[in-house]
């Protein structure tokens, strides 16, 4: 996932601020490198069923199993050691809501379908909140401008602004369970509130300026359809804590889990770009200087990046090219290109370096 793990419309963090010194992000495209980037993934862009199907259904299957322990197990020190590995899994598990948006359903069969049955209507993140959405951070005139919905420059904003922003992260399953169990019903009847609803809760952004348009035709029978299963789980997931049938330790396990796989989320957010665009449009280079690549050999963004979201630059580059393919392609570019390609430019050692730069570069430009 490219965005953050809450509503769009809840706690915010502040408003773009005037950038103090010019960007460095803006350039015209380099070619070269596209039409390289083109030609060696040809033969890898097929995404394939049983690496998919594998991977989501072992990652959900240990997630859960690992939630089940750490919600029931009576040993302090075993119970958290089963909520990380559950927050990890459950993490990884999720992430496909990224591959969603750019696989179209027909190439693979029931797995749109089959996540949200697995992942999207029990973590009460179906995949509606991110589909029509994620598209337009992909757009060539939207990315990086006030029109993105998940992007901000927090390279250039207040430097409390970054704390804010993971902190809010924190209350995700909160406002999960408000989002479906109260304001969806609440929203058949009145309806500027359903209004409210479509266009300031319906999306997994970080733009607090990003307003949904309503969805149409089929897209919104499939909405409606995902949206009455999500809130007929929170109404029932409320129902079974209030009467006592699911203990209360057990609910607020299962809500820390959902919080870190939230706040893992939105730390990998701040490291998935530079964040230094003043809202201009930018070109494809341009987007991909100011995006982030976590190759080998690091080894822990398969924990923090997991689904391929460790090559978030070549993501951009290859929007379509499925997660499995994307260690190859990148191989491929690396050897192809000549090192003073801006291709290299994009690749970063690791979470620590990144986040140093952030900071220091809120700290200079958003005081």
């Amino acid at each position: 996932m490219e965005s953050s793990l809450r509503l769009n419309g809840g706690a915010q963090v502040a408003p773009r601020q005037a950038a103090t010194r010019p960007s460095t992000v803006r350039s015209s495209d380099d070619h070269a490198m596209l039409r390289k980037a083109a030609e060696v993934s040809r033969d890898i862009n097929t995404p394939r069923a049983g690496i998919y199907w594998t991977d989501l259904i072992a990652s959900a299957g240990i997630g859960y199993a690992a939630l089940y322990l750490a919600a029931t197990h009576s040993h302090t020190g075993w119970a958290i050691v089963a909520g990380v590995v559950a927050v990890l899994a459950l993490y990884r598990a999720i992430s496909f809501i990224h591959e969603l948006t750019h696989i179209r359903s027909s190439r693979l069969p029931g797995f749109h379908i089959g996540w949200n049955l697995l992942v999207g209507i029990p973590m009460l993140t179906p995949s509606f909140m991110y589909e029509d959405v994620h598209s337009l951070h992909h757009a060539r005139t939207r990315y990086g401008t006030v029109e993105d919905p998940e992007y901000l420059p927090l390279a250039l904003m207040k430097p409390w602004t970054l704390p804010t922003f993971v902190l809010v992260s924190a209350l995700a399953p909160i406002g999960f369970l408000i989002r479906y169990a109260i304001l969806s019903p609440l929203s058949l009847v009145f309806p500027a509130l359903r209004k409210q609803v479509v266009e300031r809760y319906s999306a997994l952004s970080i733009n607090p300026q990003f307003k949904r348009r309503p969805p149409e035709g089929d897209f919104r029978r499939w909405w409606n359809r995902l949206e009455t299963a999500c809130a007929i789980w929170a109404i029932t997931l409320v129902g079974l804590v209030v009467t006592g049938v699911l203990p209360l330790r057990a609910f607020l396990v299962m809500l820390a889990v959902v919080s870190g796989v939230a706040v893992i989320n939105q730390v990998r957010t701040l490291v998935a770009h530079l964040w230094e665009n003043e809202g201009e449009a930018m070109s494809v280079t341009a987007q991909y200087l100011d995006s982030v690549n976590v190759p080998p050999p690091a080894l822990l963004p398969m924990l923090w990046a997991p689904v391929g979201l460790r090559y978030h630059a070549l993501h951009h580059l290859l929007p379509g090219l499925p997660y499995h393919s994307l260690g190859e392609a990148h191989r491929r570019l690396s050897a192809a290109l000549e090192p003073e390609s801006p291709y290299h430019k994009s690749s970063h050692s690791g979470l620590p370096v990144l986040a140093r730069r952030l900071i220091v570069s809120s700290l200079r430009g958003g005081q």
